[in-house]
């Protein structure tokens, strides 16, 4: 990422009347358009804060336009046809390849913007999933990990390893599934469900497995995906009967009667009490702290043929588009990374996880300054005083590492095609319910995972 491709050369190559002519119109576009999904009030209204700020500083006004998320493509498709694409838009992953390979993002501003705040300040999995020839295609914002979230008080008291590893889970279940008291799991089996493919895909990239590769489809291996089939059936077989998915999870473990669930971070202010419309119910105070205390969690997940692990991680980026005022988009994109991050990140800081965890001279600065932010819904208080320093660097850690199916691949579209057929959820639930032996279900797994396209 440190070749400079032809519009950053370009840019610097600006003739001396260009240069002073820009000077004189005051060096920015007097106005750009941001395009943002975060279209709730309260988080409109911080993102209208920002802009005046930027406005304040530079004197560039910025216009912050509200899209609704399952709009977006529609939209960016229609403007880019149209020549009046807005200058940045605060997007999901899913768009941030295509819509470079089809010429709406400029990679290259994209590019120099993380250089100029310094590469090695941003998570590690935010970049490699915005890899684009040799730079990136937008700029990592923000994201989230989903998280083993376990009973840490148990855990100590058996003097079991926390639940990092296929090995480690199934130690805990051992010592600790002892129901209807205690569950070991509440493993999601709900087919028709998001969150069972949520789940699953996270269990299966813990294993490195995956079903897609350069080419497209790549058939599962048979002795990795039976570790993950086998896995995932201990952890339903330690789990409540019937079709359990995210709410039963929640509520289970929220009345201690969970040892270990799969959840997005979404839960951690909840956890702590200050949600009343999801309160924990281990005690008689729906606002006690207590559950949180006992609790501790696991971002980056390894099974024994993948040691190293993995995150199942979900990103936000800027990306900076091919109409754009290119200096005043990038400066509005660094100001947002830098001086206004913090801001950013307020907008929801349970679910925005610092991807930039500082500057290089301050490598915690926004990391620190993110676990200050208020959480919570009808109570308010800051993650660093709801959970310890190791928490907080847990969570933060697994953009680290984080992947998803399809991105490092360029088969994002496939594979997001594969999962929202619910095939895998289908076959792997029938296989825990006795219908067939693992080796007919990874063939059956395969011919239907070929079949999409």
């Amino acid at each position: 990422m440190t070749i400079h491709p032809p519009k950053y050369v370009a840019r610097l190559m600006l003739g001396a009347s260009t240069a002073l002519a820009l000077c004189a119109a005051s060096a920015g576009a007097d106005t750009i358009r941001f395009w943002t999904t975060e279209e709730q009030p309260e988080r409109l209204a911080k993102q209208q804060e920002m802009a005046a700020q930027f406005k304040a500083e530079t004197g560039t006004e910025v216009e912050v336009i509200p899209v609704t998320e399952s709009d977006l493509g529609t939209r960016a498709t229609a403007a880019f046809a149209a020549g009046d694409l807005p200058d940045v838009i605060y997007h999901t992953l899913q768009y941030t390849l295509p819509w470079a390979e089809a010429g709406i993002l400029d990679t290259d501003a994209a590019t120099d913007v993380v250089e100029e705040l310094g590469q090695a300040t941003f998570a590690a999995g935010a970049l490699s999933m915005a890899a684009f020839n040799g730079g990136v295609a937008a700029v990592p914002v923000d994201g989230w990990t989903q998280m083993i979230v376990y009973r840490k008080d148990l855990f100590d008291a058996n003097g079991l390893a926390a639940p990092s590893t296929y090995a480690n889970v199934l130690a805990a279940l051992e010592k600790l599934h002892n129901p209807p008291e205690m569950y070991g799991f509440v493993a999601a089996t709900k087919v028709d469900e998001n969150f069972m493919s949520q789940v699953l895909e996270h269990v299966f990239l813990a294993n490195g497995v995956s079903p897609v590769n350069a080419d497209g489809f790549a058939p599962l291996d048979e002795a990795k995906t039976t570790e993950v089939l086998d896995f995932y059936k201990a952890i339903a077989e330690a789990s409540p009967p019937g079709e359990l998915y995210w709410k039963q999870s929640r509520e289970l473990y929220f009345a201690g009667k969970a040892a270990m669930i799969i959840w997005s971070p979404f839960i951690l202010d909840e956890l702590a009490g200050l949600r009343d419309s999801a309160p924990p119910t281990i005690n008689d105070d729906p606002t006690s702290g207590e559950l949180a205390s006992k609790t501790g969690i696991i971002t980056n997940f390894a099974g024994p043929s993948n040691p190293e692990g993995a995150a199942w991680g979900d990103m936000r980026y800027f990306g900076i588009t091919s109409d754009a005022d290119i200096d005043a988009a990038m400066d509005f994109v660094k100001f947002s990374m830098d001086d206004g991050y913090t801001q950013t990140l307020s907008i929801a800081p349970e679910g925005k996880f610092p991807v930039r965890k500082g500057t290089v001279e301050d490598p915690e600065k926004f990391t620190m300054a993110w676990s200050k932010l208020d959480v919570g819904v009808d109570r308010k208080a800051p993650l660093a005083e709801l959970y310890a320093p190791e928490m907080i660097a847990e969570i933060v850690g697994g953009l680290d590492v984080a992947k998803r199916w399809g991105v490092e691949e360029g088969q994002l579209s496939l594979a997001s095609k594969m999962i929202n057929s619910q095939v895998i959820n289908r076959l792997v639930r029938e296989y825990i319910d006795g219908a067939r032996d693992a080796a007919s279900t990874v063939a059956a797994l395969n011919e239907e995972l070929a079949a999409i396209n």
